[in-house]
């Protein structure tokens, strides 16, 4: 694991940062996680890894993710041609940037950085139910430009779990949730922000297993380090107006994280470094601090950089494991309509999972409902394949 700085236990952790958002208690989220990594025998995909060669499903991901890298450098105007034929090895892990430039295909895809996603576990305190299934998830959000290609591996069978919704959502550049209004969330006042969409989206997996997203780098807010929030959905049905509804009940949650000199070298650049809210380091986290003190577990993004620079954007993929027999219901903090959002008075903000969540009564089930897309404006048709 390519991982900035020491990090402690998660006991001592646990007297750390109990709330990230003001009413959000961390604690009974960090039991949860603990309890499940020490009951599985798996807790990382490496005795997949064989099984994954042979079936060609490593092979796979090289073309897929070299080709999806070659796309997003040429669409940014970034030709620079690559020494794909030089294999710098020794620099994978030494490189604070994770891999050169220079690095081979084979080298840099093949890998299966994973982690165990719960099937029981609080959700966190900002999640909204209802969103748009689509690959670009960026809208009018500044910030730098992230590719991002989940893999969902079934941890028992070592095989790729398709036609799974895969769910991911993350805070803007300056640490603020779109669709959720509460304090220690950007201006609580600003009580449009419920009807905000933007950094949220669903994406059908492949043969594969796989979920492309278009999106940029989080930023940060107080009390946790920065992370992506990832959810598997199972039994889930596309409906017409692109979404999969607000009933949701089958469910396997996480979080994904990324290297702390990364993270230092993006909050350098606009408008990241206009936040204001104190960074969280990773080995101040709690929740991270739990992850890594399970051996084999490594809830870390690859991930290189599109061209010579940060603010050129970066392309990160990881892997993740799931038990595709357990399921849960979920509980949103919100509710997403074609009217706009609306608060879940029984959500506790999110968490934990179980009953309790249904939508209000009266909001209806919205139809041809109009989709964000990237510049902010709407469209009839959903902006990511299904």
């Amino acid at each position: 694991m390519r991982f900035a700085g020491s990090v402690v236990s998660g006991l001592a952790l646990l007297t750390g940062f109990a709330a990230a958002h003001p009413g959000h208690d961390l604690t009974q989220e960090i039991k949860e996680r603990r309890e499940f990594l020490n009951s599985v025998k798996r807790t990382n995909l490496d005795h997949c890894a064989g099984q994954l060669k042979a079936r060609g499903v490593q092979k796979r991901n090289i073309e897929r993710r070299a080709a999806l890298l070659e796309k997003a450098r040429a669409k940014r105007g970034l030709t620079k041609k690559r020494d794909l034929n030089s294999v710098l090895a020794t620099d994978h892990n030494a490189t604070d940037l994770g891999y050169t430039t220079n690095t081979d295909a084979a080298t840099l895809f093949a890998g299966y950085n994973s982690c165990l996603l719960t099937p029981e576990v609080t959700q966190g305190p900002y999640y909204v139910g209802g969103e748009y299934v689509r690959e670009n998830i960026i809208e009018d959000q500044a910030g730098v430009d992230t590719i991002v290609d989940y893999q969902v591996i079934d941890i028992n069978t070592c095989k790729p779990v398709a036609d799974v919704y895969v769910e991911m959502w993350h805070c803007n550049s300056t640490g603020v949730y779109g669709g959720i209004v509460a304090s220690g969330n950007g201006d609580s006042s600003d009580e449009t922000n419920i009807n905000n969409t933007w950094l949220r989206g669903i994406q059908k997996t492949d043969s594969d297993g796989v979920a492309q997203f278009e999106t940029i780098f989080p930023g940060h807010y107080t009390g946790r380090a920065t992370h992506i929030h990832i959810m598997v959905h199972q039994g889930a049905v596309l409906l017409s107006n692109s979404t999969l509804g607000n009933n949701v009940s089958a469910s396997h949650v996480g979080q994904a994280f990324f290297d702390q000199d990364l993270i230092s070298d993006v909050e350098a650049t606009e408008p990241y470094n206009t936040n204001t809210q104190e960074l969280t380091l990773n080995s101040e986290d709690s929740i991270l601090g739990e992850e890594a003190a399970t051996e084999g577990v490594d809830p870390f993004f690859e991930y290189t950089l599109l061209g010579d620079s940060i603010t050129d954007g970066l392309f990160a993929w990881v892997a993740f494991g799931i038990n595709a027999t357990q399921s849960q219901s979920i509980t949103p903090a919100a509710f997403y309509y074609k009217e706009g959002g609306v608060a879940n008075p029984d959500s506790g903000m999110g968490g934990p999972g179980g009953p309790g969540g249904a939508p209000p009564s009266g909001s209806g089930m919205p139809n041809g409902t109009a989709i964000p897309t990237e510049s902010g404006s709407t469209s009839a048709q959903a902006t990511g394949s299904a």
